[in-house]
């Protein structure tokens, strides 16, 4: 049986396991959470590296992008670096290929269009592919890297004028540790009511990017909105069904009552596709997800 883990920054409360039938064979897909300590992280891996088929990095991208460059988090290439057999992957894959998708995948599955409403993507950096299929789908888009990542009310609306900002920043801000940029270990289970922030999700229609963020700063109400993102577990759709989202679009299907992390779905075809990452395409990634009938969820949350 092959065995995939995520070895998440994130909250250890939100650990998971789950098995599922791929490729004519068991798949034992888990989630190891860390509380934010990145030295557990490296030992993890140090303890995986060569037992397992694949590992994923939750809780922190290795990769962020801008104007045509990809940039390196130097943290999470530190914990990676400790694996010297096994692939580990940040779910760019996923991030790269499905998740530009999922706009599309949105309107073909609800008959509703997304021409002309207003979409927040909380970070752009690290969903690059997904900030250019809400363009392509006519949506007026708040960029929320500054405001969400940095804490600065600054919205972009532009992917030029994020890749502007990207150019200058990222360079510095790739050397920052984590914790400094993103919600880590028993913060992502916080919430809050920081009006800086929760006012441009009250003011967006379609809420999109890393679940954390959107959580993080969710309104009291968010009726009639769309979430489009990932990680989601039961208790995360009950949370947005409760305060009136519309529909929950994720890059993953339901399994065992959450949708898994885009880091893991990435390891996963990486481990049943025998290849390196850096040998799979966008294509590649389409193949193996409809090879193993992992198809994005397009959910109604209000009957």
């Amino acid at each position: 049986m092959k065995r995939i883990v995520s070895i998440s920054l994130g909250s250890s409360q939100r650990n998971h396991k789950h098995i599922i039938e791929a490729a004519g064979e068991k798949v034992e897909l888990e989630r190891i959470g860390t509380d934010g300590d990145v030295n557990h992280a490296i030992r993890l891996v140090r303890e995986l590296d060569g037992k397992v088929d694949a590992i994923g990095l939750g809780g922190i991208s290795m990769y962020l992008y801008a104007a045509g460059r990809r940039y390196v988090l130097d943290e999470a290439r530190r914990i990676a670096s400790h694996a010297k057999q096994t692939p580990v992957v940040d779910g760019a894959g996923i991030k790269n290929s499905i998740e530009g998708k999922l706009a599309g995948i949105f309107e073909e599955k609800s008959g509703e269009k997304l021409t002309g409403r207003k979409a927040l993507i909380v970070s752009a950096v690290e969903r690059y592919a997904m900030a250019e299929s809400l363009l392509a789908a006519g949506c007026r888009l708040i960029i929320g890297d500054l405001i969400f990542a940095l804490g600065l009310p600054i919205p972009l609306h532009s992917l030029r004028a994020l890749d502007r900002v990207g150019k200058t920043l990222l360079p510095l801000i790739c050397r920052l540790p984590i914790k400094l940029l993103y919600p880590t270990g028993s913060k992502q289970e916080e919430q809050k009511s920081t009006k800086k922030a929760t006012r441009f999700l009250e003011e967006a229609e379609i809420l999109t990017g890393d679940f954390h963020y959107i959580r993080r700063y969710l309104p009291e109400r968010i009726d009639g909105k769309i979430v489009i993102s990932n990680t989601v577990t039961k208790a995360d759709r009950e949370l947005l069904a409760a305060r009136g989202a519309s529909w929950l679009v994720t890059a993953s299907p339901e399994l065992g009552g959450r949708s898994f992390a885009t880091n893991i779905l990435d390891a996963l075809i990486v481990a049943v596709s025998g290849r390196r990452p850096e040998e799979l395409t966008a294509a590649d990634y389409e193949y193996h997800l409809k090879r193993l009938s992992l198809y994005p969820r397009v959910e109604k949350l209000q009957v």
